[in-house]
């Protein structure tokens, strides 16, 4: 199977630099009032979650499988149309979450490639990640380092860190040179595209707000998971003639049973998945 680094869907400007680099942005996305407007709502399903026990996980986790707004926000064209001309037109959303420092803490992201513990068979992988607030140097924008998608995956190790953003504080156990790395900033509205390889992190927010970024997980209809589990995904774009995924329809809203009951099986599903081979007592509890 071709791979977005080695033969792009096509012979835009926009696939051949992500060919060639692993990421591109700025790309705008939605509009900076869109993109606050998202923001709010977020942050009011945040607040009502907050005392109804694994509810906020689901906000956070999976938004597109338990609110309207995010479903419509995954398919929309404006972010579709530029991840197809990388992946080509039938586009699955494998997942979808929030990825948010609080101002002047020390929530980081250390670098990682995304596909290491994911369980797909295939890099047929692009993550948009698109910014509800300011993404600067100052609030801990992202780090890319050009190129490093054309590796195979590389040894990580999980640390279980507490202010690791990731699911298993996991990091490359490779050194990584910080004078390598590409600052993404980003301003409202505005994303990026990454590939499932290339190195990625982020340092603290020493900001006075909120960073929050959208981060849309991007697949071709052809992957599976190799364990054989059928894991939710949502029809970005064009067709699914393979089923290799258990298809989720658009969320009814208001946190409805149904939502709810699917939402949790998606964690179920997902989690031996993500935390295979792990020991560390200190794993996330999912939803």
């Amino acid at each position: 199977m071709a791979t977005p680094s080695q033969t792009p869907a096509s012979g835009s400007p926009l696939a051949k630099a992500f060919a060639r680099d692993g990421y591109a942005f700025p790309i705008r996305a939605l509009a900076a009032d869109q993109a606050t407007s998202l923001r709010r709502r977020l942050e009011r399903a945040e607040a009502d979650a907050a005392t109804q026990g694994n509810m906020k996980a689901m906000v956070t986790g999976l938004p597109h499988l338990v609110m309207p707004e995010f479903h419509d926000i995954v398919r929309d064209p404006a972010i579709t149309d530029p991840v197809s001309e990388i992946l080509g037109q039938d586009l699955l959303v494998w997942g979808c979450s929030f990825f948010t420092k609080e101002p002047r803490t020390k929530s980081f992201v250390s670098w990682h490639q995304d596909l290491t513990y994911w369980g797909l068979d295939d890099v047929d992988k692009v993550t948009a990640w698109v910014a509800l607030s300011p993404a600067t140097l100052e609030s801990g924008c992202m780090r890319f380092v050009s190129g490093s998608h054309t590796q195979q995956i590389v040894p990580h190790k999980d640390t279980f860190d507490p202010d690791n953003l990731l699911t298993r504080g996991q990091e490359v156990a490779v050194e990584v040179k910080d004078e390598d790395a590409i600052d993404v900033e980003l301003q409202p509205g505005e994303m990026s595209l990454h590939h499932g390889r290339i190195f990625h992190a982020s340092h603290p927010n020493a900001s006075d707000d909120r960073r929050i970024g959208l981060a849309i997980r991007y697949i071709k209809p052809s992957m599976r998971q190799t364990s054989g589990v059928k894991t939710f995904a949502v029809l970005a774009r064009g067709e699914d003639r393979v089923g290799n995924f258990e298809l989720a329809a658009r969320p009814e809203g208001g946190f409805s049973d149904a939502d709810v009951e699917r939402c949790r099986e998606a964690f179920r599903r997902r989690e031996s998945i993500l935390y295979s081979g792990a020991t560390d007592d200190g794993r996330r509890k999912m939803a």
